[in-house]
């Protein structure tokens, strides 16, 4: 029998449309967000989600409480921070412009799309997959006991570990993919 992950990142919000670093602000979903989660929620009209999980950033629930106004077979949704974006540390809410200006852009890159180094007081890439990891051996488990679906509403960064891992990328093939607002991947398990 196979079970089906369905990823999806949450919607735009006002910190994406501007260009600044979100990672763990609390930062809701704009306009077009809205839009994003209802385009992500009719393309998952018609497969069954049995669980749901969310970090606890505002965007991320926003997006799947869209997602589930077609699912009421979904009588469970677990918080799960394992997923959560990447923090970005002292340049949370700051632009990427201000940080290319006062530094340069090479520093930028440097963190923005490297997979070891740090933003200043933030994680890495490579720290934010390792808990990535931790979090899908954990629901690979869940899946094969319970045998159910299940729907991931991610960020942009905790994707990258997540397709990676399902999709068998390189670092460097992680670290070049850009997650669309709108749409959903999915991943099949053995249960």
């Amino acid at each position: 029998m196979k079970k089906s992950i369905y990823l999806f990142r949450h919607g735009t919000t006002e910190d994406n449309a501007s260009g600044k670093f979100s990672g763990w602000r609390q930062t809701p979903l704009n306009k077009r967000g809205k839009d994003d989660a209802k385009i992500v929620s009719l393309r998952l009209k018609d497969k069954k989600i049995e669980v749901a999980f969310q970090s606890k950033l505002i965007r991320s629930k926003d997006t799947l409480k869209e997602v589930l106004k077609f699912h009421k077979e979904c009588k469970t949704i677990v918080t799960d921070n394992r997923m959560i974006e990447r923090n970005y540390g002292t340049l949370q809410g700051k632009t990427h412009l201000q940080y290319i200006k006062k530094n340069s852009p090479k520093k930028y890159d440097e963190f923005h799309r490297g997979y070891t180094k740090c933003p200043p007081g933030g994680e890495s890439i490579k720290q934010t997959e390792k808990r990535v990891r931790s979090f899908i051996k954990d629901l690979i488990k869940f899946m094969k006991k319970n045998k159910v679906n299940v729907a991931i509403s991610a960020h942009g960064n905790s994707m990258r570990p997540f397709r990676r891992y399902f999709e068998k990328m390189s670092i460097k093939q992680m670290m070049e993919i850009e997650n669309p607002y709108d749409n959903y991947f999915e991943y099949k398990i053995d249960c």
